[in-house]
């Protein structure tokens, strides 16, 4: 309670702060005029939202923290007025000046809403500026009388050109205009913008929106307009000859491939296959886009471009020439880090290799060995005190889909990659040495929006195998009877691991690495399912293979595991204004052991807690469901589970140069789908299963350079499932600093 107290008391003093440096503000309010203090929009219909109107507010108040504080305006008023001096200047650079109530841009802000709603049908309508003063402070409201919405009582088509308006009868052409719509300007560009994309589809190549106008007429009374939409024949200019507009085939396609070392420098066969311009074919802007995507994915090459020309014995059709730059072949890379595991120090280097054409396809291989050494404190009876890893990756990435059975058709309208990777991984520790051994063919796929991605791992191989097992390690928890753990004890097997999985990614705005989702109104789904064993133990099944001595099947004399697994991934985030945004996070994942095995590999379970789920817990220490580990030694193992459910709330806030900050709400935990005796009060139930739900609260600072993010996350403990008395079951009510904080550092936004 003590602790509680304490942060009410802090807030208070904080607050009390902000108002003392909130009157210095004064002194940076030039005499005889205001500060910004407020903008709002309102509107006497309900039915006319005025949230999307903010984006015609020409100026805005100073920015606030969590929608609440302006500590950027207190920032910088704690700087003096002598700009002279060094520490004023990098106090302003940090804080934000008072915004100064501009009434020139208010009015001007004023017409722009008011043009805005009459563009949406409210021909009529009218803005009020009000103004409301205290002091030296002002707000400001746009106040919006709609009126009357008018509606379209006819609409009629005049297409001069005939060949146009045959090809408009097509069943693809859906017009956004029709009799009793809303008279609203924003659907008659989109429907100009939506012609235009039809039409250089359909070979008019020429062809743009501003051969597309519009007559209204409102003089018809009871707020209705007949209207015309005109689509004019073609003419190059003002004083252009008047003709109907041409239709394109493609002619001829040449590349233009610079050479290197007297051959093309990636296989013209190569550069083809991304183009989606066919000969003889008809002018589609969709192919030439198509076009673009697929050359600028290419490793190997830096840039393409398309240039198009009338063939010169025939107008009609446009030869194509695909020009393209080669990038830099080769890359080398080194990295060098540093660990610290639980306080036992380390340090790790990693040599990467790429070359982005290895075979002239644009093939794109990487090679990668890892070293890392920690120094292990506190083991006893062990004779080595360190642990030693080092680990080669090769693979290769085709830009294509290596596949002889896929349709023409498919593979042209899908960007693809195949992937073949190798990776051998060796770790020493004191207690235990352990190898292992993966290889995998994969397909990754996306259309040309890439908004939707698939991949399909269509066969990954991973050997696990124990060359030594110390004896002091196996005799405590592998062999003794009083504390042997059978999730443990599978876990340090040798055991195979045959897979097949699925995976699906959707995000509502483009992947462009242009585009920008953080803080946005966007929604990401992510859905997986693998299964792996299931082909290994119908041929076992098949063929009567004889078992082990725990009634499995064995490949080499190795178990192989068997299980099914699905995750599914929803995020959500709604963006308030430019500074602050809301994020939504919910997750769920099963995974079910079957068949040749009882337990899932430990590579394969659920952990939670850490910098991606429940905040107010470390990684692995949360779970399952209400067990509460106590062998910090193997509480690692003990503390999966084969279900995860994660549920995040988060606010996100603008605050200063490149720092973000965020607040935020965790709830979720682990579960087991079998009763293991190691796990007590780990398995799932319906009826119990919603007492065991955890969660945090906590802060975030993020310092965000747009191209990634670096994070620094303290959470709290709110509700621990662990314990069943109210002292500790709710210690957001008891809060205990050093028991219930933990910090996390991450790369990225956890959702």
């Amino acid at each position: 309670m003590k602790c509680f107290c304490r942060i009410i008391f802090a807030c208070l003093g904080l607050l009390a702060c902000f108002s003392f440096v909130g009157c210095s503000v004064n002194r940076f309010i030039p005499e005889d005029e205001y500060m910004l203090n407020q903008v709002s929009i309102h509107s006497d219909k309900k039915e006319l939202k005025t949230a999307p109107l903010m984006g015609y507010v020409g100026q805005h108040p100073n920015n606030k923290w969590f929608s609440l504080v302006k500590v950027p305006l207190y920032i910088y008023s704690l700087s003096g007025r002598d700009s002279t001096k060094r520490i004023n200047r990098f106090i302003r650079r940090l804080g934000e000046p008072p915004v100064i109530y501009d009434s020139t841009l208010s009015q001007k802000t004023r017409l722009n809403i008011q043009n805005a709603v009459q563009n949406m049908g409210y021909l009529n309508a009218e803005v009020e500026l009000l103004k409301i003063s205290e002091g030296n402070r002002i707000g400001v409201q746009y106040y919006i009388k709609p009126h009357q919405r008018y509606r379209v009582r006819q609409f009629q088509q005049e297409i001069r050109d005939t060949a146009i308006a045959q090809q408009l009868k097509d069943k693809g052409n859906v017009s956004l205009l029709q009799d009793n719509m809303y008279f609203d300007l924003n659907v008659l560009e989109s429907e100009r913008n939506r012609l235009n994309t039809f039409l250089q589809n359909k070979g008019y190549y020429k062809f743009n929106k501003d051969f597309v106008r519009f007559e209204a007429d409102t003089t018809l009374g009871n707020h209705l307009v007949d209207l015309k939409m005109i689509l004019q024949e073609y003419s190059a200019g003002k004083t252009g000859e008047v003709r109907p507009h041409q239709r394109y085939t493609i002619g001829n396609v040449s590349y233009n491939i610079p050479l290197s070392h007297n051959k093309p420098f990636v296989r013209p066969k190569v550069i083809a296959s991304a183009n989606e311009l066919t000969e003889g074919a008809l002018y589609r802007e969709q192919d030439v886009q198509g076009s673009y995507s697929r050359l600028n994915r290419l490793g190997a090459v830096q840039s393409g471009r398309i240039n198009f020309t009338e063939n010169a014995e025939d107008s009609t059709k446009l030869d194509a020439q695909i020009i393209v730059t080669p990038s830099k072949r080769n890359s080398f890379n080194i990295e060098l880090e540093g660990t610290n595991s639980a306080g036992d120090l380390g340090v790790a280097v990693a040599f990467s290799y790429q070359n982005r054409n290895i075979f002239r396809g644009s093939e794109l291989l990487n090679l990668k060995a890892r070293g890392a050494f920690e120094a292990i404190k506190g083991l006893r009876d062990y004779s080595d005190q360190n642990f030693i890893e080092y680990s080669f990756e090769a693979g290769i990435t085709f830009p294509d889909f290596i596949c002889p059975f896929l349709r023409h058709s498919f593979r042209k309208h899908v960007l693809a990659t195949s992937e073949l990777s190798f990776m051998f991984d060796s770790q020493d520790r004191p207690e235990f040495h352990r190898r292992v051994l993966t290889t995998s063919w994969r397909y990754k796929w996306s259309r040309a929006a890439r908004r939707m991605q698939h991949r399909i791992d269509l066969l990954d191989i991973n050997y696990v195998f124990m060359p030594w097992i110390s004896d002091t390690f196996r005799e405590r928890y592998l062999e003794n009877p009083e504390s042997r753990n059978a999730i443990l004890r599978y876990n340090y097997e040798n055991l195979f691991i045959v897979k097949w999985g699925y995976s699906f990614f959707y995000s509502s705005q483009s992947l462009n690495p242009n585009s920008k989702n953080y803080g946005t109104n966007a929604y990401i789904i992510r859905a997986s399912i693998e299964t792996a064993g299931n082909l290994l133990y119908g041929i076992f099944n098949m063929s009567k293979a004889s078992r082990n001595t725990d009634g499995q099947y064995t490949l080499f004399n190795n178990a192989f595991a068997q299980y099914v697994k699905g995750d599914i991934d929803f995020s959500k985030s709604f963006m308030i204004n430019k500074a602050n945004s809301l994020a939504l996070h919910f997750g769920l994942g099963i995974a079910y052991p079957y068949g040749n095995s009882t337990i899932l590999p430990y590579e394969k379970r659920y952990f939670s807690g850490g910098a991606n789920s429940v905040r107010g817990w470390s990684v692995r220490e949360l779970g399952p469901g209400s067990f509460l580990g106590n062998d910090g030694k193997i509480d690692f193992i003990n503390q999966t589970g084969d279900l995860k459910l994660d549920m995040n709330v988060e606010y996100r806030t603008h605050l200063f140069w490149k720092f973000d900050a965020a607040a935020f709400i965790d709830a979720g935990n682990i579960w087991t789908l079998r009763d293991y005796p190691d796990q007590p009060g780990g398995q799932f139930r319906f009826d119990t299963f919603w007492r065991q739900i955890a969660v945090a609260y906590g802060l975030g600072l993020r310092l965000n350079f747009n191209y990634f993010i670096l994070r620094l996350d303290g959470g709290m403990k709110a509700v621990h499932p662990s314990y069943e008395d109210s002292y500790r079951h709710f210690p957001i009510i008891h809060p205990n600093f050093k028991r219930d904080f933990s910090f996390h550092f991450a790369v990225g936004l956890p959702f």
